[in-house]
């Protein structure tokens, strides 16, 4: 009899543990797939991961982030509500295949970088060296522009011309490269007058990554001009977003 007990009272126990297993993998499951619709992290083979930072059904600041952007180049109508819905989905899509991404419609990296948009640190020096998906010539291009167009401008405004020109990238009216941007005819004043091979100052070398890394004081602008200097009536009927400086920043 009290051999048939413990029979019974191991059987017993190895049910409750079989049982305590499916609920800690169903557990488990559930934490996983309630993350997605934030900041999920994909792990590939060999241990990588990828993060992917915004897709339907992500809200927050960044959402916000990429609605202005998208909002500002044409690409979203909506409101900028920092909800991630099928509008602002479409929206990213249209943005990833003007740009020869992945066009899945999530913010992912390569995405939020053509943005403009980066969790990554600035680096500082005078050095031009690689950014990212820019080579150490783009990022001594961009330098020469920022210090031609905005020397005297305080640091702020340095770096928002930069992000005008990154912007312009992204933008649909604009060439989708930086040096065809720079060199589009009449885009810049300091390709005329020679202002691009002064001297680059090392501001404008920092101010270049940090554009680059995503900073962006214009707001999003793809246009800036001197009130005091411009002549073009037609640049005095864009919609200005902030005013830096001398510089005031327009979509």
């Amino acid at each position: 009899m009290k051999h048939a007990q413990k029979r019974e009272y191991k059987e017993f126990g190895k049910y409750i543990w079989r049982i305590m297993m499916i609920l800690l993998v169903n557990l488990l499951m559930i934490s996983i797939v309630s993350g997605v619709g934030e900041q999920a992290v994909i792990r590939l083979r060999g241990g990588t991961s990828v993060e992917t930072l915004s897709r339907v059904g992500s809200r927050g600041d960044e959402v916000k982030q990429i609605q202005t952007k998208l909002k500002n180049w044409g690409y979203y109508k909506g409101n900028v509500d920092g909800i991630f819905g099928e509008q602002t989905k479409q929206a990213v899509i249209s943005f990833q295949k003007k740009n020869s991404l992945t066009a899945d419609g999530v913010a992912g990296p390569q995405t939020l970088k053509a943005m403009g948009i980066s969790s990554s640190s600035s680096s500082s020096g005078g050095s031009s060296g690689g950014q990212g998906q820019y080579s150490s010539g783009d990022v001594d291009l961009l330098a020469r522009v920022i210090s031609a167009e905005s020397r005297g401008e305080p640091y702020a405004g340095q770096v928002a011309v930069g992000a005008v020109i990154l912007n312009r990238i992204s933008h649909p009216s604009f060439p989708n490269t930086l040096a065809g941007v720079i060199y589009q005819p009449g885009a810049f004043s300091c390709l005329n007058d020679g202002g691009i091979n002064a001297p680059v100052a090392d501001s404008a070398y920092k101010a270049a990554r940090d554009a680059i890394n995503g900073s962006d004081p214009s707001g999003g602008a793809i246009y800036y001009y001197n009130p005091e200097k411009s002549t073009s009536k037609w640049i005095f009927s864009r919609k200005v977003i902030t005013t830096i400086g001398k510089h005031r920043f327009a979509i």
